[in-house]
């Protein structure tokens, strides 16, 4: 994938998520739980694109982190959708999905640089 698509797509899952929010009762759980997962899956894609923009290898790794942690951190908010009842699992499966895809892809992503900074270190 690159890295314009992985641009493109962690922007449309921002997109979505912001959709499925909107269709959320009005409750203060559900509230709550969806301004956290607006926050977390927004970031997905700004610190992707902040990593586009490392300054060293060390940056890239570091913001990649930060992206993975986002995108796992979505994936936990709409599992607590579930769990709590707020939404029926069959309306967040695609949506669950898509977040454990983008945290296998950014943490593949990660461990390819480190192995790379590994085997051809930065010569002074």
């Amino acid at each position: 994938m690159t890295p314009q698509e992985m641009k493109n797509r962690t922007k449309k899952f921002a997109v979505r998520v912001i959709k499925m929010t909107e269709t959320l009762p009005e409750k203060r759980a559900a509230n709550i739980i969806a301004n956290q997962l607006i926050r977390s899956s927004t970031s997905v894609g700004a610190n992707y694109r902040s990593a586009l923009r490392a300054r060293s290898q060390a940056d890239f790794i570091s913001k990649i982190a930060i992206t993975t942690e986002e995108a796992d951190e979505s994936e936990y908010w709409m599992e607590l959708l579930v769990d709590c009842e707020i939404m029926k699992p069959e309306h967040m499966t695609d949506l669950l999905k898509e977040a454990n895809e983008l945290v296998a892809i950014l943490t593949a992503t990660s461990i390819t640089t480190k192995s790379h900074s590994q085997r051809y270190p930065k010569k002074s």
